[in-house]
């Protein structure tokens, strides 16, 4: 691919602290413009693809966002911001940016993360939507005109060509099909877009390629998002399609949400040349997101009545004549295969579900008879839940430094117990690989063979000087609670995903609050999306007497509402690309 990097310079024209570094020590610029009266809040823009966030500051100068702190970043790969020019690893990753960057305005202006609202625009309106899926932010609210959920790629079975291509010579850069006049009917913006040097014409077909996928999977599980929404449709936009903003909308879960069809107006809705109407009527659901008592659903009765609820219900009762002949065919193929993986004959042994099949994909050794049982083996390892659960250990992992590294600056002393530990491989071998060193670690699990078989995986790892592995219930809250040593850092992963009574969760963490001291840490898993809910509920058996396997999901904002509710706040979060499984770290605040 043609790499464009750009220095970190100063902007000639801004202040050179305008600067965020992000996780992998990409720095992207952005603008900021104080507030001309006392401040509101502040308001985050997000540029559409190949621009920047200058392209922007018309509508501060149009007097838009009067009363509120405005910043603008460039994404990275864009504008003034380091990176390849319209390329990232995946589109995970300017989520993931857009996390840090909201988090350093919170951070460094003192402004609370309630009081911020996100105005975005095409791609950016992709990557707003979805870091409100994924993180579940208590923003104010989010404007987003144009989102790109689909983009119009002109060209029949353009996608699958692009795709068959990503495949074959891996990564690769697009040129935009995009022009000034497909975008505005503004002829002095759309001769700016022409003349503009900090334009980047092109998108890595990775991004592209990722951008569709992430979009599908945030517009289908659009009823996850209840921050207050207003969507802004451009009635003759050739670049996106209209009827995935519909759905989208029609989807969301928000008890405040706002819909307006511009019939005119073209793809650049927020730098038309007929644009007052849609100033108008971003100011006013800005200043009602502003103004009203924020009233997200209460969500930890969500396993009792909402829409996860109802998919597990269906999911739970018989499928219909046609459909269960089919899903009897595949449970026999499964069968089949079982007789030559070694990780299916676990499956249906001890449970898909269970801390043994858990440590089987962590170890993720291709296992079978023969070359065939082998390549079986290797494609049940790679499906989409173990190559999420995978990364969900390297997640956790990472999460856990920065746990021990707090704890030390904080001069707190690092206990950890993991209340529902499986075999504790993820762990113990995290652990022995580190030069950070708990003080004591506590492992728990209610099963007597994954107890054994963690206890001598403490013994190989060399760690019975610190290590001690027991038998203990992850749901019963007063037995936590008088877990000794108190634990400074407690864990507990892939267990609550399992669960869907919302009461369970919350006597568990109820347990962990009183464990836990003031200041000290909790990480915690969820799984808020997969794409093979209803083949693992038809397909495969659960630990628990060999029943089918069926899980509620938990959206992000329910998970967090709950370790909210127990006495904890989120202070990190980490999400695989495919958005399947979350690990996040809280602090445990004061009663």
């Amino acid at each position: 691919m043609n790499a464009h990097t750009t220095e970190i310079a100063p902007h000639p024209s801004h202040p050179p602290e305008n600067w965020v570094q992000c996780h992998d020590g990409t720095h992207l610029f952005y603008r900021r413009w104080k507030a001309d009266r006392p401040q509101t809040g502040a308001v985050v823009l997000l540029h559409r693809g190949h621009e920047h966030g200058g392209r922007m500051e018309h509508l501060i100068d149009e007097g838009l966002f009067a009363g509120f702190d405005v910043y603008a970043w460039d994404a990275r790969g864009h504008g003034w911001s380091d990176g390849e020019r319209g390329a990232a690893p995946h589109v995970g990753e300017l989520v993931r940016d857009l996390d840090a960057f909201v988090r350093h305005i919170s951070d460094h202006n003192g402004i609370p993360v309630q009081d911020i609202a996100i105005v975005a625009q095409s791609v950016g309106a992709v990557i707003a939507a979805t870091w409100v899926h994924d993180y579940a932010p208590p923003i104010r609210g989010m404007v987003l005109a144009a989102p790109a959920f689909e983009v119009n790629l002109q060209v029949p079975l353009a996608r699958t060509v692009l795709d068959l291509w990503l495949k074959v010579r891996g990564d690769y850069t697009v040129q935009s099909y995009v022009q000034p006049s497909m975008l505005t009917q503004d002829a002095d913006r759309a001769k700016s877009y022409a003349t503009d040097p900090l334009i980047t014409p092109t998108i890595s077909a990775n991004v592209l390629m990722d951008l569709h996928e992430t979009a599908k999977r945030v517009v289908a599980d659009a009823p996850a998002i209840t921050v207050p929404t207003q969507i802004l449709i451009a009635g003759s936009d050739s670049v996106v399609k209209k009827p995935p903003q519909d759905r989208f909308f029609n989807k969301l879960g928000a008890n405040f949400k706002d819909r307006h069809v511009y019939p005119d107006l073209r793809h650049d809705i927020l730098g038309e040349r007929d644009r007052g109407q849609v100033m108008t009527d971003i100011k006013r659901f800005l200043t009602q997101c502003f103004n009203r008592t924020i009233d997200a659903p209460a969500l930890q009765n969500a396993d009792r009545r909402g829409y996860t609820k109802a998919e597990a219900d269906r999911l739970a009762a018989p499928a219909g004549p046609l459909q269960s002949v089919v899903w009897a065919a595949m449970r026999g193929i499964i069968r089949l295969g079982g007789k030559l993986s070694e990780g299916i004959r676990l499956g249906h042994e001890a449970g898909f579900d269970s801390g043994s099949m858990l440590d089987y994909v962590y170890r993720n050794k291709a296992t079978g008879a023969g070359p065939i049982g082998r390549w079986i083996d290797r494609i049940y390892l790679n499906s989409p839940g173990w190559r999420g659960i995978r990364q969900r250990r390297r997640n956790i992992e990472e999460l856990t430094a920065i746990a021990l590294r707090r704890l030390a600056a904080q001069g707190q002393p690092a206990r950890m117990t993991d209340i529902a530990a499986g075999h504790g491989r993820y762990l113990l071998e995290a652990i022995a690989a580190s030069d950070q060193r708990p003080e004591s670690i506590l492992l728990r699990d209610y099963c007597e063979r994954n107890v054994a078989h963690g206890q001598e995986l403490i013994k190989k790892l060399d760690l019975a000087g610190i290590a001690r592995f027991e038998q203990g219930n992850a749901f019963d809250g007063d037995s936590i609670a008088a877990v000794d040593p108190r634990p400074t850092l407690a864990i507990v992963s892939g267990l609550y995903e399992l669960f869907s009574d919302n009461g369970l969760i919350s006597g568990s963490l109820d347990g962990l609050a009183r464990a836990v001291p003031e200041g000290g840490l909790l990480i915690y898993t969820g799984q808020p999306w997969h794409p093979q809910l209803e083949m693992i509920a038809r397909t495969l058996t659960s630990h628990r007497d060999g029943q089918p396997w069926v899980m509620r999901r938990r959206t992000q904002a329910e998970m967090d509402a709950l370790v909210a509710q127990a006495g904890f706040r989120k202070i990190e979060q980490r999400i695989d690309r495919w958005g399947i499984f979350t690990v996040s770290l809280a602090v445990r605040v004061a009663d």
